[in-house]
């Protein structure tokens, strides 16, 4: 990982941003240390933060929602839920490694939607561990401020969510996807060459109450799944370590859920793996249908999708021009994610945006977007 270099005088503002990102195949899979192939997109979030002459007063506001928040770097803590635990995240994990940071003032805003499945919530983690790595220089390489910001998330926000979304938001490249292994961080940089293809968030404008809660759950059913191998096979860390013929093996001594959950994430490793070979082959027949495998599986096994997300899906399999589509994101809700050829946008976006209507009483926001680089300081 490159490393920031160390200041020798901090400067008196900074403005910095972060993106959010995509996924093209790979959910569920980072916390198990697993893989991923992720990608930094041209939506982001950005913060303009500034000194304030004082030791410890801290004060925030969010401009697209016109909230402003205080705390004192001296005593802080969690609030029951909200943007602000985020960044008192950030600053808690900061602070943690030695980071010296006085008062500021900042001021953050972005388009990244918020719900959507592209992380706009590691794009507020990740703008501010940069603004405030460059503003008090406190000399962090890339891979402490995407360590930071994921603990952020795990200790003021109570989501154990794994390190893709961080990761993809500091270590972006544009038109480029990340093959990531979570395990160690290892990563690979692929260019997203898609011909005469390119690809289509639909966003399902739905964030259903379960996506936080499940959330931990899911990732206690894998603990649970993997303690279930260990008897047998105890160099299982994790499920990363697991094969299909292993898990098949521990089926009946498992809950049929926990069994489902851990044929999920082994089967989601190796369709990661599979897809980067085919996005190099330039195959988009053999991606897509990777991509609607990974639906499939997250529908079934890992039972983290909604009805809205569902229909958006099942819209594609009839149609030769979409190789393939999936949910994106944690689930519950947000945004599919589909491979389309370029000249049928339109056509498929006027059809599908009419019987999601119709179906659902809501309106479908399709989204294009281009593959962008990672934070930065911008000034």
């Amino acid at each position: 990982m490159d490393n920031l270099k160390k200041q020798t005088t901090a400067p008196d503002a900074v403005t910095a941003q972060a993106p959010g990102r995509i996924n093209l195949i790979g959910e569920h899979t980072d916390y198990n240390d697993g893989f991923v192939l992720p990608a930094a997109i041209d939506r982001k979030m950005t913060v303009r933060a500034r000194r304030n002459g004082t030791p410890s007063a801290v004060h925030l506001t969010d401009i697209r929602q016109q909230q402003s928040f205080s705390f004192d770097l001296r005593d802080f803590s969690p609030l029951e839920k909200g943007w602000q635990n985020y960044v008192m995240g950030v600053v808690s994990e900061l602070q943690k490694l030695g980071g010296a940071i006085g008062g500021f003032d900042a001021a953050f805003e972005g388009n990244v939607p918020v719900g959507s499945g592209m992380s706009s919530s590691a794009a507020l983690e990740c703008s501010f561990a940069t603004a405030l790595n460059e503003l008090f220089a406190l000399g962090f390489d890339k891979r402490q401020l995407i360590e930071a910001s994921q603990r952020a998330e795990h200790h003021f926000v109570g989501i154990k969510c794994g390190i893709m979304d961080q990761f993809a938001s500091v270590m972006g490249r544009k038109d480029h996807v990340i093959l990531l292994d979570c395990r160690d961080l290892g990563f690979q940089y692929f260019p997203l060459e898609l011909g005469a293809y390119q690809l289509l968030l639909l966003n399902t404008n739905v964030s259903h109450a379960l996506a936080s809660s499940e959330y931990n759950t899911r990732r206690a059913e894998c603990a649970e799944g993997v303690s279930v191998l260990q008897q047998e096979h105890p160099g299982i860390r994790n499920l990363r370590d697991a094969s299909l013929e292993q898990v098949a093996a521990g089926q009946e001594k498992m809950p049929e859920h926990i069994f489902r959950r851990c044929r999920h994430v082994v089967s989601e490793n190796r369709r990661v793996l599979d897809a980067a070979t085919a996005l190099q082959a330039g195959d988009f027949k053999t991606l897509g249908k990777l991509m609607c495998q990974s639906h499939f599986s997250l529908q079934n096994d890992y039972e983290v999708s909604c009805p809205e997300l569902d229909f958006l899906v099942q819209q594609t399999l009839d149609k030769e021009y979409i190789p393939g589509s999936r949910m994106m994101g944690g689930g519950f809700g947000g945004c599919t994610i589909s491979i389309i050829e370029k000249s049928r946008v339109a056509e498929f976006v006027e059809q599908v945006s009419k019987i999601y209507r119709h179906r659902f009483g809501i309106d479908l926001t399709p989204i294009e977007v281009a593959i962008g680089d990672g934070a930065a300081v911008i000034r």
